[in-house]
């Protein structure tokens, strides 16, 4: 195992820690995200007692191999507890997530709970936001339009291909812009002006969500907070 994967693995066994007993637990996405269920699996087979609300359909198909029982967000009126990675983490726990394609699915997650708990080895930690491209999930219909307003914004987007060179295509059905801003000065005005754009579904800047990000490198594991 890398460096790195023992990192992420640090900060997804760390997290176990804010999970409860009979706790409702958003099971996120991403390599950190997907250690971590890994993780919860092993707890329940070894009796506790949670159930869980997957992301994605990846982290759906890999709960139910580890026997964790599942829920809908029909079932339940909040989550308690999410575990998620993140692309970038920035001060005050500002966030671009969606790298692997599932962040409208994340953030309605992330909403819904009442803690969002982030999990990263430490070269997720950035002083600004904006080095890595920030997805922009997008209604086929709307691709024409929306590629333009984000050219228009000096976003340089680029519509993400599938690993068979066809557009790919998240859970819901639509497309993802993947947009090259290099540097966002303002997430807060980023985000409003990318939700007023018609035919753009949601975007990866998480604003507000996060409760505690759990930070693993070689000096061991940070805590950060807002």
């Amino acid at each position: 195992m890398s460096t790195r994967d023992e990192e992420k693995a640090a900060a997804a066994r760390k997290s176990l820690e804010y999970i409860q007993p009979g706790m409702v637990v958003g099971l996120g996405s991403g390599s950190t995200a997907t250690l971590a269920i890994r993780q919860i699996g092993e707890q329940v087979s070894r009796g506790l007692k949670i159930r869980g609300i997957p992301t994605s359909k990846n982290s759906q198909a890999l709960a139910q191999s580890l026997g964790i029982p599942l829920l809908t967000l029909d079932d339940v009126d909040a989550i308690d507890v999410t575990i998620d990675g993140a692309d970038e983490i920035a001060p005050g726990l500002q966030l671009i997530k969606g790298g692997g394609g599932f962040l409208l699915h994340e953030k309605i997650v992330a909403a819904a709970s009442k803690r969002l708990v982030i999990v990263a080895d430490q070269q997720k930690k950035v002083a600004e936001l904006g080095r890595f491209p920030l997805p922009v999930e997008v209604v086929r219909f709307a691709r024409a339009p929306v590629r333009r307003k984000l050219q228009a914004m000096e976003a340089n987007p680029q519509l993400r291909s599938g690993s068979d060179g066809r557009p790919y295509v998240t859970d819901e059905g639509n497309f993802i812009f993947d947009c090259s801003f290099g540097s966002i000065p303002d997430p807060a005005a980023t985000a409003r002006e990318l939700k007023s754009i018609p035919g753009v579904v949601e975007h990866g800047l998480f604003l507000g969500l996060a409760s505690l990000a759990i930070v693993a490198g070689p000096g061991g594991i940070e805590i950060l907070t807002v």
